[in-house]
């Protein structure tokens, strides 16, 4: 299989081109290629690159097509994908040569996910901009939990720490967010930013 970025207006979308027919292809897109976007949006957050970000989601993409035989149907296939992604970055990290090439948000992400809106983009890249300067530890949780929506438990899988980890670092970043953003009260918002709000708040408030 090949992946491959085809550009269509000023919005990258995912193209997959797999050389086998039948039924385990059909099941691949169904299941699989959906989440493309996603996947991508926590690589630009981790590979703070474009570039890099994308040849990251296209070799998850890669082995997850090469290993889909060992998906179990009915699982998340989503939690799937983010932890061959993970074990991606993981291994890259490893490499004598890895450089962590810097990007502002504001020219990868902000302009790629969030609404035209100038107030709402202003507002986005001040919580990306302070995500991004959490320990990669504490971002990673972030991520998965607030942004993509995935249970700690199945964080706790993805990442091969304890849930108690998991969640000590989940409750850190928050704390971290929650106090950058506090002297900037944010303007109205999309519905992604007042989920990832009102996750930030303390409980009982």
């Amino acid at each position: 299989m090949r992946l491959g970025w085809r550009s269509t207006g000023d919005t990258k979308q995912s193209e997959a081109i797999i050389p086998h027919a039948g039924h385990r292809r059909e099941r691949f897109e169904r299941e699989a290629m959906q989440h493309v976007r996603p996947l991508l949006r926590t690589a630009l957050r981790l590979c703070q690159r474009q570039e890099s970000a994308e040849d990251l989601v296209q070799e998850t993409m890669l082995r997850a097509w090469k290993a889909f035989d060992q998906y179990q149907p009915q699982t998340n296939c989503k939690a799937w994908l983010f932890a061959i992604l993970m074990n991606l970055w993981n291994e890259e990290r490893r490499r004598p040569r890895f450089r962590r090439e810097i990007e502002t948000a504001e020219g990868v992400e902000v302009d790629r996910f969030s609404p035209p809106n100038s107030d709402e983009r202003v507002f986005a890249h001040e919580v990306l901009s302070c995500v991004d300067r959490l320990p990669e530890e504490q971002r990673c949780v972030l991520l998965l939990s607030v942004v993509e929506g995935l249970a700690l438990r199945e964080i706790s899988e993805i990442l091969k720490v304890p849930l108690g980890t998991v969640m000590s670092r989940l409750g850190r970043a928050r704390a971290a967010v929650r106090e950058h953003m506090r002297p900037n009260p944010p303007p109205l918002q999309s519905a992604r930013e007042q989920k990832l709000c009102a996750a930030m708040k303390p409980k009982g408030c």
